[in-house]
């Protein structure tokens, strides 16, 4: 048995076929069945059995799934902190970012090139859930994803909380001032559907709290054609004040909502459990940090 093996293995198991590991991996299938028929051979036992068109582990390979994936993560986090002895002023900062949590983000990425400037990126934009599963699969370190989420094999640091807003056409001035979400249920309502974001269980769950039923005549995936349709008066809509700063081309009449205790979106950083971050990702979580603790809480 070997680290390759090892990463073999753990490849098959995720990806449940042999010819889609193989994908993966860059490699002929014949070669990655040998090497698992040579597994099987060294631990003396079978670790998958055939499901249909896919494989499942046994409890042999299950057992071997957990240490294997402690081997591999042991041995990159020891590579990278032989790597991360100059402090992290070298290497690659991979980091998810959800697509409500640019709002002037720039401003941290600045400063962290300030401090850093040899550091390479890798950043991928996508909804909290599909973070979690590039988290996963190790091809980002850590995620600045919104909340609620399952976030039981994550190590998290919540960073921000930020308020929502009601949103209507510029044409019509329906409240004045801070809104309840009381006012708001007696106007039509759009609402953002991606639930992956995080933002539609908010919303849903703070009207189910105030024991309060909306008036939901709409539900949009495509959120430019959202803003569009409320600033023209289709309906009111409520959304969280990062998304304001993305869409900002649209002319709405923006409300607070000052049922705090009810909602407010959360967004935290996310890392693997019981992982090691490089010192490139150490040092950005630092940084986002201080930058809010200075005030800037318009960041996210």
């Amino acid at each position: 048995m070997d680290i390759r093996q090892l990463r073999y293995f753990l490849m098959i198991a995720d990806e449940k076929q042999v010819s889609a590991a193989a994908k993966k991996l860059y490699m002929s299938q014949p070669p990655l069945s040998q090497q698992l028929k040579n597994l099987e051979a060294s631990v003396g036992e079978k670790l998958f059995e055939r499901s249909g068109k896919y494989l499942e582990m046994t409890e042999a390979g299950k057992v071997l799934y957990k240490y294997a994936l402690q081997i591999t993560q042991l041995l990159e986090e020891a590579k990278n902190e032989v790597q991360d002895v100059s402090a992290g002023v070298d290497g690659q900062l991979s980091i998810g970012i959800n697509t409500f949590s640019l709002a002037n983000l720039n401003t941290v990425f600045h400063e962290y090139k300030r401090k850093y400037p040899k550091i390479t990126y890798k950043i991928q934009q996508n909804e909290s859930s599909l973070l979690c599963y590039l988290l996963k699969q190790r091809e980002i370190e850590m995620a600045l994803v919104r909340l609620p989420l399952e976030i039981d094999d994550f190590t998290l640091q919540h960073v921000h909380s930020e308020p929502f807003y009601v949103i209507s056409s510029k044409d019509k001035k329906i409240f004045s001032g801070e809104v309840t979400l009381k006012e708001v249920s007696q106007y039509p309502l759009v609402l953002p559907s991606i639930k992956g974001l995080g933002v539609y269980y908010s919303i849903h769950e703070a009207f189910s709290k105030a024991k309060i039923q909306p008036n939901i005549i709409a539900e949009f995936s495509d959120l430019k054609l959202m803003m569009q349709l409320v600033s023209t008066d289709f309906g009111i809509s409520i959304v969280p004040e990062s998304l304001l700063y993305l869409y900002k081309e649209y002319p709405v009449r923006v409300n607070k909502i000052i049922d705090k205790e009810q909602l407010s979106g959360e967004i935290g950083l996310i890392w693997l459990k019981d992982h090691r971050l490089s010192k490139a990702a150490q040092n950005f979580k630092d940084t986002l940090i201080g930058c809010l603790e200075k005030g800037q809480n318009d960041l996210l």
